[in-house]
């Protein structure tokens, strides 16, 4: 047979069977869209980056050489001195150079005290309305700020939040509050990915923002005609002398703050090309499932094929070019899907807020190639053994009906193999959980779950036997003759049944393995949230650090006697040094001394109030063993922009904690003595206790209305907190959740194409059994039943396999101080009765297809 046959021969069986492999081709189309979306939306992300960070960057930059801290610790940016910007003047190529204010450090709200900040994570930018705001920027009502009580909002937030000339906004900074009136309004020239921007004067800008006159965070400058941006550099720095100050030219200062983007955006990429590999890898057990089915049916012709002279290779050709079809097809489309879903998801984050552009859509050729490569790669990669086993069907098969034997001596290697694997990842879970440390054990952990997971796939058929048959003794017998039928046609095939039950083991084992951890999580934080936290009340900030005026005012409660006392907490960078010499850099936790009723910490040696002493700290045991640290040594404190001084251990904590791991505590005082006012950090969070069991609602309520001026300071009492932990736990995994969904929808498909391609398979049977008496509703009842047992089969073995990962991840979590396992049993068993509705819905299709069969056709089918 020539390679012009074979070829003819593929094509003629692939358009002839393409109902059947319309499902193995939305498999496929949906594992590439992912791909495709993920690139096209993350690559459209940095162009809008790029193009923002370009247009909003002068010719060349100047700003403090400092620039490590956004300010975001104490409210206040780096700055310079305003006489840099005459300096900068001086240096030849400068066209103009001007005086900037920005601080991403601030909150401005409405009159109706709404925040009027992004709730996508974009910051809230203030600062003063410069010439080089124009490249990015165009008033387009009003005018800009002339004074204190004035300001200009940037368009799309005036949109968003219904703004107009003339509304008061009140802006929250370090320095207090400051109330303004709209009197303009920008646009940008670019897509705004969602920050909310205000200007005001300079003058206002400076003494609000920075706390002072005088200063700026940066100074932008224009390069003359016939001058670079590089060569306007070099002159300004000679200018201002090298090394004063960081110098950036357009290009460099878009390239700093793209890269920041960059890898941000590119954790959220590979976090979704790793879930659409989830999808792939359960499209292929679909693809095989199809190829393997459809041989089975055509042993007959593929018998004949070699009986008039096709070899084994022709007809493995024959088989691989089907699936070379199959992936083009599926791929082709999937990439335009991909381009689709990117859209989608574009709109959905314009419709949350972040504005996204359809004009800035970025498809690189790399995109649709690489779409391509995997669809049609993995497709013929599934498609292999299927053509492996075509190819090995004699000319005798002619005779025969269709449907391959099975090969005993290949279920006992698989057999073999799939224990050892199944045994070897289990060892290696068993040494995750005797690691010493979490770093060591997660190894394991990985080697055991994938081992584990390729294990129970190859054992799988040999499982299915067993496990069907339990699950239909439970199930399926009350359903009499019907039930029984059912269970002998999900153990036909075994190799069959385990390969889709596989599909789905794999979403919901990792499902289960998430629900387990998470829910430990949650349990371990509420745990030692009980035994650990005495405090009444925690107050904390979504912008991080609370502001002086906030803590005042809670400091007022504690004046008007509801309160027994309020605690600061300041983490303090200081670079450590020990008494071996080694110097690393450490955050001090600089607290009142009543923090030691407010969160209770247990020591190895020492007394904790010691530390609270005059130049007195502790230090972790960790930290201690590391170094050799014992009470009573002094260690070297270099506190950043202050002072370096020595420092008396005198109690040293155990690290055995979930809350402040590792923690070295020392007084508010000394932080204070140590470190300028203007250098120390704000609040990150603030305790409080009520004065009595009596006095608790009063205190708590007059908490809240203390800082209720600002929006982003929150008070909470316990219960308050557990349950902000435990819906910041169940966000995630919700997310994660609808990432698996792919997959669990493609392992869906799986089910539903092997049921259908069943029917087909068993066309001749269901017809004399419909000759003999069945009748349609007990014929779709059977249907049903066989997808139910699939589906619970995969379930049982998924959420085992999941629930056994959790709980060795659940040890190495005790590890860092999560010591409580928490199966969420609740969550377990809806997913086990959410899988027996999902083969329902699987066989709903099949189901009706086969029961509208005519008898007489059926079974004069060949």
């Amino acid at each position: 047979m020539s390679a012009n046959t074979v070829m003819k021969t593929s094509l003629r069986n692939f358009f002839a069977h393409k109902g059947r492999m319309a499902l193995s081709a939305i498999a496929v189309l949906l594992s590439v869209a992912f791909v495709c979306g993920t690139l096209v939306f993350t690559d459209t992300m940095d162009k809008t980056f790029d193009k923002l960070f370009t247009a909003t960057s002068s010719d060349v930059t100047v700003s403090p050489k400092d620039t490590s801290t956004d300010g975001s610790s104490t409210g206040r940016p780096e700055s310079l001195p305003a006489s840099a910007v005459d300096t900068v003047k001086k240096a030849e190529g400068v066209k103009s150079a001007e005086g900037a204010v920005s601080s991403m450090n601030v909150t401005v709200v409405n009159a109706d005290n709404k925040n009027m900040g992004s709730e996508n994570g974009a910051p809230t930018i203030a600062g003063n309305w410069t010439g080089n705001d124009l490249r990015s920027m165009e008033i387009t009502s009003g005018h800009a700020p002339r004074g204190p009580t004035q300001v200009m909002v940037d368009a799309d937030t005036a949109k968003k939040h219904h703004l107009k000339l003339g509304d008061e906004l009140r802006t929250i900074a370090v320095t207090g509050d400051l109330k303004a009136q709209i009197v303009g309004i920008a646009s940008f020239k670019v897509t705004n990915p969602g920050a909310a921007v205000v200007y005001f004067d300079t003058a206002t800008a400076q003494r609000e923002l920075l706390g002072r006159t005088g200063q700026f965070t940066h100074i932008n400058i224009a390069a003359d005609a016939g001058y670079t941006d590089a060569q306007v550099k070099r002159n300004v720095a000679d200018t201002l002398g090298a090394g004063t100050y960081k110098l950036q030219t357009q290009k460099e200062a878009a390239d700093a703050n793209s890269a920041d983007v960059s890898s941000f955006m590119d954790v959220i990429k590979y976090a979704l090309l790793g879930f659409a590999g989830i999808a792939f890898l359960v499209g292929i057990f679909l693809i095989i499932n199809t190829f393997s089915m459809l041989v089975a049916q055509r042993t007959r012709e593929i018998g004949l094929m070699r009986a008039i002279g096709s070899s084994r290779k022709q007809v493995n050709r024959s088989v691989l070019v089907e699936a070379l079809l199959l992936g083009v097809v599926g791929s082709v489309l999937g990439v335009g899907a991909g381009v689709g879903l990117a859209v989608g998801l574009m709109k959905l984050m314009s419709a949350a807020g972040m504005d996204l552009s359809t004009d800035d859509l970025t498809v690189k050729w790399t995109t649709p190639a690489i779409g391509l490569l995997l669809g049609v790669v993995v497709t013929v990669l599934a498609a292999w053994l299927p053509a492996r086993r075509a190819g090995k069907v004699s000319p005798m098969a002619a005779l025969r009906d269709a449907g391959t034997p099975a090969d005993l001596k290949a279920g006992v290697v698989r057999g073999i193999i799939g224990t050892v694997l199944t045994a070897g990842g289990g060892f290696a879970l068993y040494l995750a959980t005797q690691a010493a440390t979490a770093s060591k054990g997660s190894l394991w952990l990985g080697a055991g779950i994938v081992t584990t997971l390729i294990g129970f796939v190859v054992v799988g058929p040999l499982l299915a036997g067993g496990v069907v048959r339990i699950i239909s003794a439970v199930l399926l017998r009350i359903f009499g003759p019907v039930g029984r039928m059912a269970e002998r046609n999900a153990l036909r095939n075994p190799r069959r049944t385990g390969a889709t039950g596989a599909a789905l083991m794999i979403g919901l084992a990792l499902v289960a393995c998430l629900s387990v951890v998470g829910s430990s999580m949650v349990a371990s934080a509420t745990s030692e949230l009980d035994k650990s936290v005495g405090a009444d009340f925690i107050v904390e900030s979504s912008n991080g650090g609370i502001n002086p005026q906030s803590v005042d005012a809670l400091r007022k409660v504690k004046a008007d006697g509801d309160v027994s006392h309020v605690t600061e907490v300041k983490w303090v960078q200081a670079r450590v040094t020990a008494p071996d010499g080694s110097k690393e850099k450490e955050e001090l936790s600089a607290t009142d001394a009543s923090y030691m009723q407010d969160l209770r910490r247990e020591t190895t040696s020492g007394t904790l109030s010691d530390a609270y002493g005059t130049n007195a700290m502790s230090v972790g045991d960790a930290y201690a063993k590391k170094h050799g640290v014992r009470v009573g040594d002094s260690l070297t404190v270099a506190f950043d922009h202050g002072r370096t001084v020595r420092l008396k251990v005198a109690a040293i904590t155990s690290d055995d904690t979930t809350f402040d791991k590792g923690a070295m505590y020392t007084s508010l005082a000394t932080a204070e003595r140590n470190v300028p006012a203007e250098r120390l950090p704000l609040d990150s969070m603030v305790f409080a206790k009520a004065a009595d069991s009596a006095h608790a609602d009063t205190a708590y309520k007059a908490l809240k209305s203390s800082v209720a001026d600002d929006p982003t300071v929150k008070v909470k009492d316990q219960t308050d907190y557990k349950q902000t932990l435990k819906d910041q736990i169940g966000q995630l995994l919700n997310m994660i959740y609808g990432l698996l969904a792919l997959a669990i929808i493609v392992a869906v498909l799986g089910v539903v194409n092997t049921l259908a391609l069943s029917v087909v398979e068993r066309t001749r049977e269901i017809g004399l059994m419909r000759a003999i008496g069945l009748s349609r509703r007990q014929l779709r009842r059977m249907i049903r039943l066989e997808s139910v047992v699939i589906a619970l089969f995969g379930a049982l073995l998924g959420l085992g396999l999941g629930m056994g990962w959790g709980a060795t991840a659940q040890k190495l979590l005790a590890l860092e101080g999560l010591p409580v396992l928490d199966i969420p049993w609740p969550t377990i068993l809806s997913v086990f009765i959410g899988s027996a509705f999902v083969g329902l819905f699987a066989a709903l299709i099949p189901a009706f297809r086969a029961g509208r069969m005519n008898v007489l056709n059926a079974i004069a089918t060949d």
